[in-house]
């Protein structure tokens, strides 16, 4: 699992018009190729009286599966382009379809692969990007005694809470970063004088928009 990597929020969708053309771009997460698929073939089945239906998708660790497909205009004037921005936003696990519906005025090769472009990196702009940190979910059970104390120290510092069970102790989750672990159970050791019981839990990806 790598231990950080930028995708998009989920779905989004934007659009802007270039000599009268209309390019939507449709903005989606996807973790296998089958996801990436199933959205680009349900945007072309919602916008089957579009001109075109463009898509691209960057799927892996090592972005190892990549596709491009330029649906009808000008080989490598819309999918390539597409492609491109995801690249070079080093995005991840994100699949774009942008749709055209041709308003009359012919853009050329190069105003093609600029639209295409354009509408790309706007429609990511307006889905907003983040960071996926993989971290760690420390577990600390407390008596309800040191509840304040230990929230409003975690609240200051630079972890985040997960969660708070509140049951015959109360037990609370926190993201902690793998090699800050032995720093936090230090702390919250320090922090609760010993009275706290500290664990390891599951490793999960914390998202930060940037």
């Amino acid at each position: 699992m790598l231990s950080r990597y930028f995708t998009v929020k989920e779905n989004g969708e934007h659009e802007i018009v270039i000599e009268k053309s209309r390019f939507i771009a449709h903005v989606s997460r996807a973790e296998t190729e089958e996801q990436a698929q199933e959205f680009i073939q349900s945007l072309k089945k919602k916008y089957w009286n579009a001109t075109h239906n463009c898509s691209a998708y960057v799927i892996g660790e090592n972005d190892q599966i990549q596709k491009a497909n330029d649906d009808g205009e000008p080989s490598g004037t819309a999918g390539v382009p597409i492609l491109e921005v995801l690249k070079k936003k080093k995005l991840k696990d994100t699949v774009v379809v942008v749709t055209r519906y041709f308003g009359g005025i012919k853009l050329g090769a190069g105003g093609l692969i600029r639209a295409y472009g354009k509408a790309t990196s706007e429609g990511i702009n307006a889905t907003g990007v983040v960071e996926r940190k993989l971290m760690r979910v420390m577990n600390t059970q407390i008596d309800y005694t040191w509840l304040g104390k230990v929230e409003n120290e975690l609240r200051s510092s630079v972890y985040r809470i997960k969660g708070t069970h509140y049951l015959d102790k109360v037990g609370i989750e926190t993201y902690v970063e793998e090699g800050q672990k032995e720093t936090f159970t230090h702390w919250m050791i320090e922090l609760t004088n010993g009275q706290g019981d500290i664990s390891e839990g599951e490793m999960l990806y914390l998202e930060e928009s940037i």
